[in-house]
């Protein structure tokens, strides 16, 4: 999936470190995405799930002490494909979710272009 098939996608962003959710969001709009909103909270990001329409979702796996699985379960009975973004890497995943694309915090654009290729292609979570 090239940058222009990136283009217009229609992205949430789950993550509590205002710094990080504006790096992230500047990465969004060079590779030409449209974010749908940004949340700081488990109710907030449900809120946004329920309310707009998403094609991919980025995750913080802890927000302020607090997992986000609760998000990735309604994002997943959605079909929504979504990565985790996290500095504990894939080992600190659940089970069931251990096929999803992982950022290691700190990453750059490049990775969240794999990443978000990888969600949106439907691959099993193989880089190559």
């Amino acid at each position: 999936m090239s940058k222009r098939e990136l283009s217009n996608r229609e992205v949430l962003v789950v993550e509590d470190e205002m710094m990080i959710a504006m790096l992230i969001e500047d990465m969004l709009d060079e590779l030409g995405c449209k974010l749908v909103g940004q949340a700081t909270s488990v109710p907030r990001a449900l809120e946004l799930i329920g309310n707009e329409s998403i094609e991919v979702a980025i995750l913080d796996l802890n927000l302020d002490g607090k997992d986000t699985y609760a998000i990735a379960d309604a994002l997943q009975r959605k079909n929504v494909p979504f990565i985790f973004a996290t500095g504990y890497g894939s080992t600190g995943l659940r089970q069931e979710y251990g096929n999803r694309p992982v950022l290691q915090k700190p990453f750059q654009q490049k990775d969240l272009e794999m990443a978000l290729t990888e969600a949106l292609g439907g691959s099993s979570g193989v880089r190559g």
